[in-house]
């Protein structure tokens, strides 16, 4: 009978690879260290030493560590500030995506690199990492941008590079994707409002329906609530 074996990590390389990664981590803590010595700050220097040897020690003897993710630059044999591998680099040459909410989701490939990169400073600054763990990141824009070919947009308010990228060309749907209309809304006057809504209530519940009532704040929900109580 045959049995599969799976990795518990991505990061598996060959043997050859991890002793040249392992080379390449040294040199970058040896560089390290010394910045970190020139510049008076011990506490640093002790504490990425200590951490960097711990974690080669475990990739030695175990073939991984805590946070090898963070060595992955050298891993992956990359340079410094090369894009890493991600998920598109897999798909065909053909493949297209369908940006959901475009408004909200392309400002947020935007922003990922801002937010990991500023995550990650302090790491670095105070000697928890060495500076290549900088290039396990989320890609820039400009890197995502280069990778993609065909996308739809899809949004009720398309922003300004979505109309950019699609040259103005876009597609109006009036009716919801499901075939379903949108439900009647009727808009009566506030006065006598919360005796009209208590007789809807009731022809609700004579036919063993139910009724969900939203309000502006908590407060009046509580005050209708208390009333209806009464």
């Amino acid at each position: 009978s045959n049995c599969r074996i799976f990795p518990a990590t991505h990061f598996i390389i060959p043997e050859e690879n991890k002793a040249n990664a392992l080379i390449s981590i040294e040199e970058e803590l040896e560089q390290q260290v010394a910045k970190f010595m020139k510049e008076k700050k011990y506490a640093e220097a002790q504490r990425i030493e200590k951490r960097s040897k711990f974690d080669l020690e475990m990739m030695r003897e175990m073939g991984w560590c805590k946070g090898v993710e963070n060595y992955s630059r050298h891993l992956d044999g990359r340079l410094p500030g090369s894009p890493p591998m991600c998920l598109i680099d897999y798909f065909p040459k053909d493949f297209l995506i369908v940006a959901d909410e475009s408004h909200i989701t392309i400002p947020q490939i935007h922003g990922m690199i801002g937010g990991d990169r500023s995550r990650k400073r302090n790491l670095i600054e105070f000697g928890w990492r060495l500076p290549s763990a900088y290039d396990n990141r989320p890609l820039t824009f400009e890197e995502w941008e280069a990778k993609i070919n065909n996308i739809i947009f899809m949004s009720a308010t398309l922003g300004a590079w979505e109309l950019k990228k699609s040259g103005g060309v876009s597609a109006e749907q009036i009716i919801r994707p499901t075939g379903l209309v949108d439900p009647h809304v009727e808009i009566r006057p506030a006065k006598n409002q919360i005796d009209d809504l208590l007789d809807e209530i009731r022809k609700v519940i004579s036919s063993k329906g139910r009724v969900l009532v939203t309000t502006l704040t908590k407060r009046m929900s509580e005050d209708i609530a208390e009333y209806y109580s009464e």
